[in-house]
């Protein structure tokens, strides 16, 4: 109508969307940091950081891999969101949510794998609590972590205690002079709760008993049988963790986009 203008609202960039994601992603530089600074510290520690060579040395997992690769993501991908949420960089933004699809893509297509090829995950399942069982008194982290399912999970070695024949420590061949020789590490013996001091020679010559008389010292079941058990008495629990995982993944991604494309529109407007 004559003498009347019309006024139309400039786009802007959402304030709680920019903010959410700088929030969150703060927190999530600062753990990234952490788990990497705690890995970094352990590997310093052990000597690792002066001679690099001991990362191939040991002939199993060293657990501390799992802080350094896991914070390193996580630092990477915080800083991304943080910076890129709190100056509006597309750039930074899109690596972002780029970083982080690729990241959810790849444990999709692993959960599908894994259930698809279930048996061969077994397979390799075994071949990897062996490879660590034999590199067992290597490193005092794999040592700690072996002991910690051990005891968790109730059972020893992948298929049972006879795994531990593989370690020079353990096995049972005439040549092996170590005090260990047929036994099982202290994590496989059945607890007594009224004992209060940790009897750590519990396992000592165990094996040479009759798999019947081992029932009641020693875990006889081995740890993919066990593990597998508890994720089936514990699917619920698993599978709302895992859709948790991942709707806040595609939730990060979605609000990026967000910001992204209210930058865009911003500036197009310029």
């Amino acid at each position: 109508m004559p003498g009347k203008h019309q006024h139309f609202q400039d786009p802007e960039v959402g304030c709680c969307g920019k903010y959410f994601l700088f929030g969150f992603n703060i927190v999530f530089w600062v753990l990234g940091a952490l788990f990497l600074a705690i890995g970094l510290w352990a590997w310093g520690e052990k000597g690792v950081l002066s001679n690099i060579s001991a990362l191939t040395d040991l002939g199993g997992l060293d657990p501390v891999w799992l802080f350094v690769v896991v914070g390193g993501v996580m630092s990477v991908l915080g800083f991304a969101g943080c910076i890129g949420a709190l100056r509006e960089n597309t750039f930074l933004l899109k690596f972002f949510s780029v970083f982080l699809g690729l990241i959810f893509f790849l444990e999709l297509a692993a959960g599908i794998l894994a259930f698809v090829f279930k048996d061969w995950i077994r397979d390799q399942l075994n071949l990897f609590i062996n490879s660590n069982v034999k590199a067992y008194r290597d490193d005092i982290d794999l040592q700690n972590l072996i002991d910690f399912a051990q005891e968790y999970w109730s059972c020893c070695g992948a298929r049972g205690p006879n795994d531990w024949n593989l370690n020079i420590y353990f096995n049972c061949t005439d040549l092996n002079p170590s005090r260990e020789r047929c036994g099982v590490p202290f994590s496989c013996c059945v607890r007594d709760p009224a004992e209060d001091v940790l009897n750590t020679q519990c396992g000592y010559d165990i094996r040479l008993k009759l798999e019947l008389e081992q029932q009641g010292s020693i875990y006889t079941k081995g740890c993919v049988g066990q593990f597998e058990k508890w994720l089936q008495d514990n699917l619920i629990v698993v599978a709302g963790v895992l859709v948790g995982i991942a709707l806040l993944q595609i939730f990060g991604i979605c609000l990026a986009q967000s910001l992204v494309s209210d930058i865009k529109a911003v500036k197009a407007n310029w």
